[in-house]
């Protein structure tokens, strides 16, 4: 058993202090003021906010077959240390992930060596609606309407809306692909990373939002990034989710990083960001999600054309998003819905995203008051670099419960015997 004393948990929308106890079966068996039994091992969390674990619904953590990027045990190592619980990871690995038959190898290798929770989406392509349908237990399916990292893209439009009818939760990467071309031509010959903001510029993701937006269906927008995508997510009341680097860096930060900050969509103007935290504020964004995309330094420092897009952000997301408490742009309440409660809800993930009596000790305890330099030898991940290396923030994950066991403790890993689980999607 575990026992976490003097934590400032969520009772009724309001913080307070409280003590929880924590099953052999992993999950929490009472929380009160006083009077809980002691237990083997106790935490004294004095000072420090209990939070649900949070639940990334957007990570590529590359296994199969592009492990020298990451792997389940390097990215859950670097979701743990970010206080994230559970993960729902990706299919556009090699292969991807886009029959039962794959599905079920990525299960075991998952199963193996993830220490946090997990769930695996599976791939759209043209010819695999039916393998979709048959697939148990997914948290649904990932549609790219434009081309990225790996091959999948589906740009038929009939095909597109047999899988957004197709009973499944479809989370899309909106890029117009045919813009994304168009303006591919008129950018060749140039070598300038600032260039990929004006390829896959604002009109390139609206014009996809639009088109998803028509079709309708059971679709979550996932890292959306534009003003004008915002607008249209609100009017049509459809589920998004932003990520953190679109949030904290501008499109400027290219010239800075240059290919390091380069990722699908790319970073956008002051406007957007500020319409982004608008978003955010007002309830259109349904959660955060990292877009966790890992590649190597010597991949990051290619030409242009041949650096590969995407940045590691499981590890950085809530102390980032912490900061962002401290300074007053949202609330704990509102990240607590944004990382744990809404995701869960959205995705019908059985005991997940609240600290609840019967629900599972997915717990990540917080120290409000601490500040910490966000710095790359600190990184879990393979890749071994941040975007936001050199960003102090107030506001830091001071350890990291999955199922009950303490997996990582003020950003070392404590546990690497006791594996996560399989999430149940209802």
């Amino acid at each position: 058993m575990l026992l976490i004393k003097n934590c400032k948990v969520l009772v009724n929308g309001e913080f307070l202090e409280r003590n929880i106890l924590v099953g052999d079966d992993g999950k929490i068996e009472k929380i009160a003021a006083s009077g809980l039994k002691t237990a083997d091992d106790v935490i004294d969390a004095t000072g420090k906010y209990a939070l649900p674990g949070a639940i990334d619904i957007h990570v590529h953590f590359r296994e199969p077959g592009i492990t020298q990027k990451e792997d389940f045990l390097t990215g859950s190592r670097a979701a743990a240390a970010g206080g994230v619980t559970t993960i729902l990871d990706m299919p556009n690995t090699k292969p991807a992930t886009t029959t039962v038959a794959l599905l079920e190898e990525k299960r075991k290798l998952a199963a193996a060596k993830c220490l946090v929770n997990y769930g695996l989406y599976m791939g759209a392509t043209a010819t695999n609606l039916e393998e979709v349908k048959k697939a148990i237990n997914i948290p649904g399916v990932k549609l790219y309407m434009g081309s990225t990292t790996g091959d999948l893209v589906v740009t038929d439009k009939e095909m597109i809306r047999k899988f957004f009818h197709c009973g499944r939760k479809v989370v899309v990467h909106a890029e117009d692909e045919e813009l994304m071309k168009k303006n591919s031509e008129m950018f060749k010959g140039q070598s300038d990373p600032s260039i990929h903001a004006k390829i896959r510029g604002n009109e390139v993701a609206g014009a996809a939002v639009r088109e998803a937006a028509i079709i309708g269906g059971n679709i979550h927008i996932t890292h959306s990034s534009t003003r004008e995508e915002m607008m249209l997510i609100k009017a049509k009341g459809l589920s998004c989710d932003v990520t953190p680097h679109h949030l904290f860096l501008m499109a400027e930060e290219l010239k800075k990083q240059g290919n390091y900050v380069k990722m699908n969509p790319p970073l956008r103007s002051k406007e957007d960001v500020e319409a982004l935290w608008d978003a955010v504020k007002d309830g259109t964004v349904s959660c955060i999600a990292t877009d966790h995309a890992p590649h190597l330094r010597e991949e990051k420092e290619q030409g242009y054309w041949e650096a590969p897009s995407g940045v590691p952000g499981v590890q950085t997301m809530l102390p980032l998003m912490l900061d962002a408490v401290n300074k007053k742009r949202l609330s704990l309440q509102q990240l607590i819905k944004l990382t744990s409660e809404n995701p869960a809800a959205m995705f019908g993930i059985k005991n997940k995203g609240k600290i609840a009596a019967g629900y599972d000790a997915d717990i990540t305890l917080v120290d409000m008051k601490e500040e910490k330099t966000i710095k790359n030898d600190d990184m879990l991940s393979k890749c071994g670099w941040t975007p936001f290396d050199g960003w102090k923030v107030k506001g830091v994950v001071a350890a990291a419960v999955v199922n009950g066991n303490v997996i990582c403790s003020n950003g070392e890993i404590t546990n690497e015997k006791v594996k996560g689980k399989e999430v149940i999607f209802a």
